[in-house]
């Protein structure tokens, strides 16, 4: 079967902010992109990439409809030509597909109803993703548009590692069970390794290291266990979020400090994580600071990097073996201590770190000596590329 040529127009809608590219799905060659900010907000600004020029025009949007509008126009204006060569799909990235959504679906009416009645499970971020969908459609009515999950690749879990130990009716009723989230991002950075290593049947952890960040256990190219939970807010310390925490806490605390239950999500998902323990929730000046002498941010540091190696071993131990570590996300490329601190702690498994490699590394690298049992690497993301690959293969 012939594969159509073309390129993808993968968008990210969020609730004030609109981002897109325009790329090649096989070799991710991206021919635009840009970004919108402080939708509904007034102000900000819309940036346009092409050619290796940045055009930057007011903001000032009063809705994602009037966002998709100035993509449209900023492509007519400064290429490429949209109307001349469209894009053969329009991808979205939609955070939420619970039980429903298993995979990347082609979007129509029945869609759109069914993304809405998961708006509870994601209040936060598919509401947005669904509005960046509806004015798609309105902007490329002939053009095919799919929906690429962040908990697609999850759907793969065992039925061990996505319940838990709640009421049934909570399950059945209420959609309690873990999702997980970064879907995209492991499915592409666990591809990658095996490519590099030419086979799949790997048992790799990637790393997934930013402001959000989680941990995903890859057999065999299946997610088979994942930090995230039911939200995003379980798992590894990130920059607001608190990650795992004794479920009775948030009771304790309520009682004692007299919270209501919304100040005490917002303290768990904004002001937790790195931004509980030093007051900042950028890692680059908490690493700073840690190398400056600050205990504060030398604890935290310490932190993240327990719960990085439990959650290493633990996934180890799920999978049977370990074969390949991988970091990814703007902590886990640029930030060689870090990754020391963990690898270091990973010897048991047969991780040889080569200090001089780490240091050194800029896009994808191997971080261990040759023979190291455990292959340790830095895989940028391209969550972009993956969702335009994802497109393509619906493409009849």
């Amino acid at each position: 079967m012939n594969r159509p040529e073309g390129s993808v127009l993968v968008i990210n809608a969020g609730s004030s902010s609109l981002k897109y590219q325009l790329l090649q799905p096989d070799s991710g060659v991206v021919s635009a992109k840009g970004l919108i900010e402080q939708i509904g907000e007034g102000g900000g600004q819309h940036r346009h990439w092409v050619a290796g020029d940045e055009q930057v025009s007011a903001g000032g949007l009063t809705n994602i409809g009037a966002a998709l509008a100035a993509l449209r126009a900023a492509f007519a204006r400064h290429g490429p030509d949209l109307q001349a060569h469209p894009p053969i799909a329009v991808g979205h990235r939609v955070v939420h597909g619970g039980t429903r959504f298993e995979r990347t679906t082609r979007i129509d009416e029945s869609v759109l109803a069914g993304l809405r009645e998961l708006n509870p499970l994601a209040p936060l971020h598919n509401p947005a993703n669904i509005a960046g969908i509806e004015a798609a459609l309105a902007q490329f009515p002939d053009v095919p548009q799919f929906a690429v999950f962040d908990t697609a690749f999850h759907a793969t879990l065992p039925p061990a590692a996505y319940t838990y130990a709640v009421p049934r009716a909570w399950r059945e009723e209420y959609g309690v069970r873990r999702y997980g989230f970064h879907g995209t991002s492991h499915q592409y950075v666990a591809g990658r390794v095996a490519a590099l290593r030419g086979r799949s049947d790997l048992a790799t952890v990637v790393l997934h290291l930013g402001n959000g960040a989680s941990a995903c256990a890859v057999l065999d190219g299946r997610s088979v266990e994942t930090s995230m939970g039911m939200t995003p807010l379980e798992g590894l310390v990130m920059g607001t979020r608190s990650g795992d925490l004794d479920p009775a806490i948030p009771f304790h605390v309520a009682r004692s400090a007299g919270l209501d239950i919304a100040r005490v999500e917002r303290a768990l998902n904004a002001d937790s994580g790195l931004k509980g323990l030093t007051g900042d929730n950028d890692f680059r000046s908490v690493a700073a600071r840690a190398t400056s002498g600050d205990p504060n941010a030398r604890a935290a540091i310490d932190v993240v990097t327990h719960r990085l190696v439990k959650y290493v071993g633990a996934y180890a131990a799920t999978m049977g073996r370990l074969d390949a570590i991988a970091f990814t996300g703007g902590i886990g490329e640029h930030n060689p201590a870090l990754r020391a601190d963990v690898l270091a702690r990973l010897g048991l498994f047969g991780v040889v770190l080569d200090s001089g490699a780490n240091e050194r590394a800029v896009g994808e690298s191997v971080l261990t000596v040759p023979g190291s049992p455990v292959t340790a690497y830095v895989i940028p993301t391209n969550e972009e590329q993956q969702i335009a690959r994802e497109c393509l293969a619906q493409l009849p």
